[in-house]
């Protein structure tokens, strides 16, 4: 079994043959989470879930929609994440490069999205893109030794993703790392441990080399595999193994 532990079946791109894309999954014996990006998105996951067993999902508001953020949105959120197939508060973070909502608007909803996920002892997972520092005073205050944590997508520095490492942080990889100018990403994966490290694709975006430009599924997630276990220099059954026991132990799969 594979996990991806970061996707968007929520997203338009799948609308018209969401079911032939959980057929092919099926196959491979492939999970996925599903992770939303606001209250609407949140329900329209929860219905997903309902419908395919194979899919899991996590609640909360993107910081590009922290804005919209209705003012007492946490009892919403509350709600949402009762439901029996909910793993995580995700995803919620920083967005520094488009700065689609205000910077202390994008904090202020972080914040009380952690707050949430320790009142009900769920995992957090975490969007940053240029905006480390701010992630880590935020996580170093509110969240670090309190639940799971794992930042999606790392983009940060080496030196970065070696205090997350130092603070148990878990950190999940996709498609990016198979690109040519991945460099960093590279020497991350290389030094971050297997005891910490998930699988995702962030479908439909992020698509793998050779595919790169085309809508992305979890299935492409063979080829990150392929990389990571020729980065670490052990084998793929390896990779899956381990950073599938890391996704079921973190988020409750069973």
């Amino acid at each position: 079994m594979i996990i991806d532990v970061h996707a968007h079946y929520d997203d338009e791109a799948f609308l018209n043959d969401l079911e032939d894309v959980m057929a092919r999954l099926k196959e491979e014996n492939i999970i996925a989470i599903s992770s939303s990006s606001s209250i609407e998105s949140s329900k329209e996951n929860i219905e997903i879930a309902k419908k395919y067993d194979n899919i899991y999902i996590t609640v909360g508001i993107h910081p590009h929609e922290a804005k919209d953020a209705p003012k007492d949105f946490e009892d919403g959120l509350f709600e949402l994440a009762k439901f029996e197939k909910n793993v995580a508060i995700g995803e919620i973070g920083l967005d520094y490069h488009y700065d689609f909502s205000p910077r202390d608007v994008q904090k202020e909803v972080f914040i009380r999205q952690i707050e949430v996920a320790k009142k009900l002892n769920l995992p957090i997972v975490v969007h940053s893109r240029e905006a480390h520092k701010d992630t880590l005073d935020i996580l170093q205050e509110h969240a670090i030794g309190k639940i799971p944590i794992l930042v999606h997508c790392y983009s940060g520095s080496v030196e970065m993703s070696r205090i997350l490492r130092k603070q148990g942080i878990y950190i999940s990889v996709g498609g990016v790392v198979t690109f040519q100018n991945a460099k960093k990403l590279i020497e991350v994966v290389k030094e971050y441990p297997l005891e910490l490290l998930m699988l995702e694709t962030d479908s439909p975006y992020l698509t793998p080399h050779p595919y790169r430009g085309k809508r992305n599924d979890s299935t492409y997630l063979k080829y990150v595999i392929t990389k990571i276990a020729e980065i670490k220099g052990v084998s793929e059954d390896e990779v899956i193994e381990k950073t599938t026991q890391n996704a079921m132990d973190v988020f409750g799969i069973k």
